[in-house]
């Protein structure tokens, strides 16, 4: 059957969709090792949430930056934090820097698209706040800039990132670095988000109203 006897009105033959459903079962068998690997870091991500939640829980803040689909999932983990990802708790500070259009266009247009993330850490960020910044390759000017400017606030700086070694692994505080293509590591990405919000809930739980 070709899709246009479906209804579709295409002419795409069954040959061609079984060559796209190759591809999307390729991708989907790459992705599987390299979320699979998120296990030999679990104790690692663990002590990230112990710390995350404790500095919130005291009233610091969590600042976040990307670019291009690591920016999504920098604005995940924040929506999680201010919003709730499992019951109701406590809102708890997380401002993800490349979400905010004004400043990203206004500091890129004065002082170059490097600085537009290093701006912002040094407006927001004191000592004792985290800043997490992730990136596939680890070697983005801005990112690097913004770990440079959480060590100048003496904030704590966390990388996620893909293969080391990269630039970005080496300027901050801590890295959990995963290996593999791309896309795949963004989407490993997503899971160790969603790991170290759900290990953070129990503290951000009894932390209460600040």
């Amino acid at each position: 059957m070709t899709i246009e006897q479906t209804g579709i009105g295409t002419t795409e033959s069954t040959t061609g969709d079984a060559t796209s459903t190759h591809v999307v079962l390729d991708h989907i068998a790459a992705s599987v090792p390299v979320i699979a690997s998120l296990a030999d870091h679990g104790g690692h991500i663990a002590a990230w949430a112990d710390d995350i939640a404790t500095r919130l829980v005291a009233g610091r803040r969590l600042l976040a930056a990307g670019n291009g689909g690591s920016a999504a999932e920098a604005q995940h983990l924040t929506s999680e934090l201010t919003g709730r990802f499992d019951g109701d708790r406590p809102a708890y500070s997380a401002i993800s820097l490349h979400a905010e259009t004004s400043a990203v266009t206004a500091i890129g247009n004065d002082y170059g698209y490097e600085e537009v993330f290093a701006r912002q850490v040094r407006a927001h960020a004191r000592a004792g706040d985290v800043v997490v910044l992730l990136s596939t390759s680890g070697k983005s000017p801005n990112l690097l800039a913004a770990a440079a400017a959480a060590r100048d606030a003496g904030a704590r700086s966390i990388a996620m990132t893909g293969s080391l070694p990269n630039p970005l692994a080496s300027a901050v505080d801590d890295v959990i670095a995963i290996d593999g293509p791309s896309a795949n590591v963004q989407e490993a990405q997503l899971v160790l988000v969603h790991a170290l919000c759900r290990a953070m809930e129990p503290v951000l739980r009894r932390g209460g109203t600040r």
